[in-house]
């Protein structure tokens, strides 16, 4: 008589597809790519204006070149994630200037900590990038002191921050991990930066990691705990100063993103046709406005959007003078086979060009970095077994 044939167990529905995933990948290839070229252009004398306009004209150009084939008769939509941003010494983020500002004429000096973001999307999953640079540098001119301590933290809490993203563990491990990583170096995390969850068209979820948080902030922010098949962005900044602080100063807000949460009518007709522009070229994502029809029209604008949270601004935020800031952001999948970086490593860091006196001396944290991004399944079920 024949066994009666036991049924397989249904296999559980996945949040992304593998076909999610390549086009995350995609994006990612993408990003370091064009992260590449303008590491190479960012030299001593380069205006920080070309750089942005070219970061941004490389991302258009290679998301152009892929899936150009609809999808089930539909167009898949690809572009920009996140505008290029060239911020520079403790200029935090987001600076990325129009040809009308007063710090439209700034230029890369040697030693310069130069922090490159950018962003690119396939069919609206997303892969954004940062890292920093120093204008300069080199192994035989390494770079030293503060600049050096701010980029070396940075570059380590980053990593300690991607060992804690995995499924089961809580977001406060990250944000305690980055907090004692900075601390060896004598630095900061840049107090309530955020690093969140992306999904298909959001790369700002609810689900959210905070840096350096204020009791308020620590309060105020929602303990979560990362699942099987979540994506993040993981935005790292660092700083030399005491506290972390930062506040906005003269710079210009120039890149903007629609609250996707948020209905509201706008009352006046310049705002709406501005609005539409907008969803028109960026969709869900950050746009600079550099790249509408009208500068002067946009900003007057984007005021009744921006007021009533309609449009959320990427504010320019400075530590204080004299200080650094340093970053690294990744883009981070979580599939049943462990984590997997969407973006690459970054391309410009290596332990050669950075001399510290300071070196990490916690062992729990030193175990943790030693750790692979993704353990071995296989022999991990080994070693258990023998135990």
């Amino acid at each position: 008589m024949a066994e009666p044939q036991v049924p397989k167990p249904a296999e559980k529905p996945r949040l992304i597809s593998e076909a999610d995933i390549t086009k995350y990948k995609t994006a990612g290839d993408i990003v370091n790519d064009v992260m590449k070229k303008l590491i190479a252009l960012a030299v001593e004398g380069q205006k920080v204006i070309d750089l942005c306009i070219e970061g941004d004209k490389l991302l258009e150009e290679a998301t152009g070149g892929v899936y150009n084939k609809g999808v089930k008769g539909v167009k898949v939509s690809k572009g920009i994630a996140f505008p290029t941003c060239v911020s520079v010494n403790n200029a935090v983020a987001h600076f990325s200037p129009l040809a009308s500002d007063s710090l439209a004429s700034q230029v890369l000096a040697k030693d310069d900590v130069v922090k490159l973001h950018i962003g690119a999307h396939i069919d609206g999953f997303a892969a954004i990038s940062a890292e920093t640079i120093v204008v300069g540098a080199s192994e035989e001119n390494p770079v030293t002191g503060r600049r050096a301590d701010v980029l070396k933290a940075a570059w380590h809490a980053a990593e300690a921050a991607l060992r804690q993203v995995k499924v089961g563990n809580k977001n406060w491990a990250v944000t305690d991990a980055v907090a004692k990583v900075a601390a060896a170096w004598d630095c900061k995390p840049v107090e309530g930066m955020l690093s969140c969850q992306h999904t298909q068209n959001v790369i700002d979820g609810k689900k959210r990691i905070i840096l350096n948080p204020t009791e308020a902030q620590r309060r105020d922010t929602e303990t979560i705990t990362f699942a099987e098949d979540e994506v993040y962005g993981i935005d790292i900044l660092i700083s030399s100063g005491e506290d972390g602080k930062a506040r906005v100063e003269d710079s210009r807000t120039t890149v903007y993103q629609k609250e996707g949460t948020v209905t509201y009518q706008l009352k006046m007709k310049n705002s709406r046709a501005v609005f539409s522009e907008m969803q028109k070229k960026a969709g869900a994502f950050p746009i600079n406005i550099r790249v509408l029809e009208d500068e002067k029209r946009a900003r007057l604008g984007l005021q009744e959007a921006v007021s009533h949270g309609l449009v959320k601004p990427y504010e320019v935020v400075y530590t204080p003078a004299n200080t650094f800031v340093a970053t690294f952001h990744y883009t981070i999948a979580l599939p049943p086979a462990g984590p997997l970086l969407i973006t690459h490593p970054p391309t410009w860091y290596k332990p050669e060009l950075v001399k510290t006196e300071k070196e990490l001396e916690d062992e729990e944290l030193k175990s943790l970095l030693a750790k692979p991004l993704r353990e071995n399944k296989k022999k991990k079920k080994a070693e258990g077994a023998e135990a």
